[in-house]
């Protein structure tokens, strides 16, 4: 017999995937043969003639399609069952891949959220020191405009309670 040769395409694999096993090719179909039409001189005959019965011969028979076998089918099935099941597994490992991918993103994502909490986490505000000496003084001034020096005794108590405070 001779060497054969199979070419795996795409267009291959998705049929074998999808279990479309339909041939390209389709059986011949043999046509009747048909006998020439006669001559109106040989219809003419005897009374004799039409009553005698035509041979077996001369009936159109139709043959049944001859299909020859294909050599060595075993060998091809066997390698298309290897191609199937080398796409099983393709298909289990990427699925399992794709569940590691899955896993890995929430991590990532939780471990994200970890880090942003931690460091960009807004600090507790703090009271400022000495605030009532410094609406004091602030409130002197809007009410004496005209006479700043007047607030100078609440200027100085601020003073030195922002003074005590950096000293701490």
């Amino acid at each position: 017999m001779g060497d054969y040769t199979i070419q795996i395409t795409p267009k291959l694999i998705n049929q074998l995937a999808q279990g479309n096993e339909k041939s390209k090719r389709k059986a011949k179909r043999t046509k009747p043969k048909v006998s020439p039409p006669q001559n109106n001189a040989n219809q003419v005959g005897t009374h004799h003639d039409a009553e005698k019965p035509k041979p077996m011969a001369e009936l159109p028979t139709q043959q049944p399609p001859f299909f020859f076998p294909i050599p060595q089918q075993t060998a091809a099935s066997t390698e298309l069952e290897s191609i199937k099941s080398i796409l099983k597994e393709s298909e289990k490992v990427l699925e399992k891949v794709e569940r590691q991918e899955k896993n890995i993103a929430h991590e990532v994502t939780e471990r994200a959220k970890d880090l942003r909490e931690r460091e960009f986490k807004i600090p507790e505000l703090k009271p400022m020191p000495c605030s009532s000496d410094h609406e004091a003084w602030k409130q002197c001034y809007k009410e004496n405009g005209e006479n700043p020096l007047s607030c100078s005794g609440l200027v100085m108590r601020f003073q030195d309670c922002a003074r005590r405070f950096r000293q701490k």
